[in-house]
This record gives C-alpha cells, sequence and structure tokens, in this order.
C-alpha cells in the first residue's frame, strides 16, 4: 500500500514539474512568433531610415543587409537629404500648417464630441435609443461615401471660397462618430454621483461638463487627441480637394506627392520627407501611449 501512494505521489510530482515546463516553453513560442512578427512589420520603417542617409549612388548599390544599415561611410553627407527636405523643398512651412490644422481640430474634436457624448450618456431625453443606434450604424459607414456631398456642403451651402476653404479644412475633422461612440462609452462609467453632488452646490450642465467631467476623462480625451492629430496630421484627398489652387496652404500629406513628382528628387529625399512626416505620430503616440491604454480600457467596459 505504502509503494501505491509512494508511486501515485511520484505521478503527481511529475505532472506538478511538467506543467511549469509546458507554460514557459508556450510562453518562449509567443515572444519568439511575437519577435518574428515585429522584425517583419518593423523591417520598412528600418529601410526608410537607412535609405534616408544615404545618396542615390549608394541607395542603389546597396544589396542584402546592407539596404537596411545606414551610410556611416560618408558622414559628412549623413544629414544632406534632410537639410536638402527643409532647405530646398520647404516641408517646414507645410508641416506647420499640418500642426496648425490638427490642434484646431482637436480642440473642436474633444468639445464637440465631448459634449454629445455627454448628452447621450447622461441626459434622458425621446429618441435617446433611435441617436444612439443612429451612432453605432454609421461607424460602419465608409468615409468616401460621405467625401462628395461633404465638399459641396462646403462649397456651396456654407459658401467657404478663396482662403476661407481652410475652414472646410478642419470642420469635417471636427465631428467624429467614432470618437462620440468611446465618449459615450467612457462617461457611462462615471459615477453620477459627481453629478448630483455637484447639482446640490447649484452647479449647471455645463459647469458639471468643464469641471467635473472633462478633468476624469483624461484617458479618453488624450486617446481622442491623438486620434484626431494622426487623421489630420495624414489626410491628403481632403485638403487636395480644397487646397490645390492655394499651394502655401497645403498640409504636408499634400507636399509629399509634390515631392515625389519633382525632377532629380532622389530616393534618399524621399526617404526623408517620410522620415520628417512620421517623427510628430511617432512622438505623440508614444507620449498618449498610457492614457490611449487606460481610454479603450474604461471605453470598453460597457456596451
Amino acid at each position: 500500500m505504502r509503494n501505491e501512494i509512494c508511486a501515485f505521489g511520484g505521478v503527481v510530482a511529475t505532472a506538478k514539474h511538467a506543467a511549469p515546463v509546458k507554460k514557459k516553453t508556450i510562453t518562449a513560442v509567443w515572444y519568439v512568433c511575437g519577435a518574428v512578427f515585429s522584425l517583419i512589420f518593423i523591417l520598412p520603417v528600418i529601410y526608410m531610415l537607412a535609405v534616408s542617409t544615404k545618396s542615390q549612388l549608394a541607395a542603389d548599390r546597396a544589396t542584402g543587409i546592407a539596404m537596411f544599415l545606414p551610410d556611416f561611410h560618408n558622414l559628412s553627407t549623413f544629414f544632406g537629404n534632410y537639410a536638402k527636405v527643409f532647405t530646398d523643398y520647404g516641408i517646414w512651412q507645410n508641416a506647420l500648417n499640418s500642426l496648425i490644422y490638427a490642434a484646431i481640430a482637436i480642440v473642436c474634436n474633444v468639445l464637440v464630441n465631448g459634449l454629445a457624448g455627454y448628452a447621450i450618456s447622461k441626459f434622458r431625453f425621446p429618441g435617446k435609443k433611435f441617436f444612439t443606434f443612429i451612432i453605432l450604424f454609421l461607424i460602419i459607414v465608409p468615409v468616401e461615401t460621405s467625401i462628395i456631398p461633404m465638399y459641396m456642403v462646403v462649397t456651396e451651402l456654407l459658401g467657404l471660397s478663396d482662403r476661407a476653404t481652410v475652414l472646410g479644412v478642419v470642420l469635417p475633422s471636427c465631428i467624429s462618430i467614432f470618437n462620440i461612440f468611446l465618449f459615450i462609452q467612457f462617461f457611462q462609467g462615471i459615477p453620477s454621483g459627481y453629478e448630483e453632488a455637484a447639482r446640490i452646490d447649484g452647479a449647471g450642465r455645463l459647469k458639471i461638463f468643464f469641471s467635473i467631467i472633462l478633468p476624469l476623462s483624461k484617458p479618453i480625451v488624450a486617446t481622442v487627441a491623438v486620434f484626431c492629430f494622426i487623421g489630420v496630421w495624414n489626410d491628403y484627398l481632403w485638403p487636395m480637394m480644397l487646397l490645390t489652387p492655394y499651394p502655401d496652404m497645403m498640409p504636408i500629406q499634400a507636399v509629399l506627392q509634390t515631392i515625389q513628382n519633382i525632377e532629380g528628387v532622389t530616393t534618399g529625399e524621399i526617404m526623408a520627407s517620410l522620415v520628417v512626416t512620421s517623427i510628430p505620430i511617432f512622438v505623440i503616440y508614444v507620449a498618449a501611449q498610457k492614457y490611449i491604454v487606460q481610454g479603450f480600457g474604461s471605453a470598453g467596459l460597457k456596451m
């Protein structure tokens, strides 16, 4: 009997020992697969950074692993492509235009979509479920289907012509159905006790929103701000439709197409311009990454 118990104990001990080994093996496999896929996705970025430091001759001669390595042999011209992009092509002016458009759009986006999300999530009014359904339905509608009607509204209904069309570039970015949905989901997780206490003190709806609700919503505000910035910064088709007669008001994505069509432009100069346009997105996303994770985590708790 004792031998049987010892044998059974040995089997249990072996099983307990095998479980951590199996778990570690699975974890190692996941890490290896994640590293491989991450490398595959990041290779184009590494190639872009490497070619941006090379002359046309060096870029053409590079093969194999050398394609993904910067040109350390010619350190005197290491940043030559970047200097030419800023001095000869004046990309800084278009980058400044995009920053201004993005700043205006972020402020309007947070205010308009935040107030809409607050009203739908906290107010009681007839047709509330219908409006919620419409918001969910419009999320799946492609943006391309609304470009022509939006263009007619901006140019004919609002009459934004000449240089006033710059307002038309920003206006569509001020409203986002997806951002309204994010605000609704986040605001539903804020306890109503804060609002009740503020109403007892005599605060109105707007004061409650700006002094209580909005300060408690930093994660979702940061998330919306980052998405809005990326959308405005990467926008190409809509500004081209409105600002073609005014090249000095073009955003940075529009000037990229112009640089690529310049006679004699090198591959390194094109890659340098792409690096310049990618840096602000990278910096902003890294800076707000913590808030983005919190915002999505909180907004996804309720449906």
